[in-house]
């Protein structure tokens, strides 16, 4: 039998692994698709998990640091560096929370709505690029089943 090159154990080994282990499948497209989607958001001048917080905020209105981070599922030490950065550039400020008096509310600015609405504009020929492999109905089975996991973890 001949030998086989790095590249060619490259190339046949990982699709037979992905078969078998649909875990490590799933990482690996969730690192190339991080990537890739933080590469997007920094040509919109914010990264993803910025992106992230302020559309949450755009959305439901002001919430602490804590409630950010557990709904977005951001660690609390990459949260604060976040909210750190997002203030620093004038899109979200710091209130006292009119509910808990101990904490403080992040808010989104009217800046940090310009921000938002920029980025946004980008997002759907981002994830057309990136899911460019899966037809528009194996997209939508991939959102379904990606959202049966993460309401089962």
């Amino acid at each position: 039998m001949p030998a086989r090159t790095g590249t060619d154990t490259q190339t046949t080994y990982f699709p037979q692994l992905a078969a078998e282990r649909p875990d490590i499948a799933l990482c690996r497209a969730s690192t190339a698709v991080a990537r890739a989607a933080e590469a997007a958001a920094h040509e919109q001048g914010l990264g993803v998990g910025q992106h992230l917080v302020l559309k949450m905020l755009d959305a439901v209105g002001p919430r602490s640091q804590q409630a950010l981070g557990a709904e977005l599922r951001i660690d609390r030490s990459v949260m604060v560096g976040i909210a750190d950065e997002l203030e620093r550039s004038g899109y979200v400020r710091r209130e006292r929370d009119p509910e808990d008096r101990r904490a403080y509310a992040v808010t989104l600015t009217a800046a940090g709505r310009r921000a938002l609405t920029k980025a946004e504009k980008s997002v759907p020929g981002f994830l057309d690029r990136t899911f460019a492999a899966l037809t528009p109905t194996e997209r939508d089975q991939l959102t379904a089943l990606l959202g049966k996991l993460l309401a089962a973890t």
